[in-house]
């Protein structure tokens, strides 16, 4: 019993050291000052659900959620700088290893996500 306990134990913490280090290879986390610098010259996606967009998001960005980000990833240029963001700073981080595995280089996202932010917000 203590002996698959262990075993649990040590498979979480060596799968939470693989995503650490695989999304710190993948994209880059901003404050919001530096977020504010340089997302009006980038693609700025919010990977949130639509009800959760719809309740607020940055000015300017588009809605491509987490879930749907496999189907609609031509949606987005490689070509381009790519500013993610969700509510937290986890469903970024995951979108953007997502976006690296397919070829997507200059990948930054929100430190602590959308719930951190003071700047300019739209809602419906």
């Amino acid at each position: 019993m203590l002996y698959t306990i262990a075993t649990i134990l040590g498979v979480i913490i060596l799968y939470t050291l693989y995503m650490y280090f695989s999304q710190k290879k993948a994209v880059k986390p901003l404050s919001q000052e530096e977020f504010i610098k340089g997302y009006r010259k980038a693609q700025l996606i919010d990977v949130r659900e639509p009800n959760e967009f719809e309740a607020g998001h940055i000015l300017g960005a588009r809605n491509i959620p987490l879930t749907q980000l496999k189907t609609r990833m031509k949606e987005i240029r490689p070509d381009k700088t790519v500013y993610l963001y969700c509510q937290s700073g986890i469903r970024s981080g995951r979108a953007a290893q997502t976006l690296y595995k397919k070829g997507y280089r200059d990948l930054y996202h929100l430190r602590g996500g959308f719930k951190q932010w003071t700047g300019k917000v739209k809602s419906k």
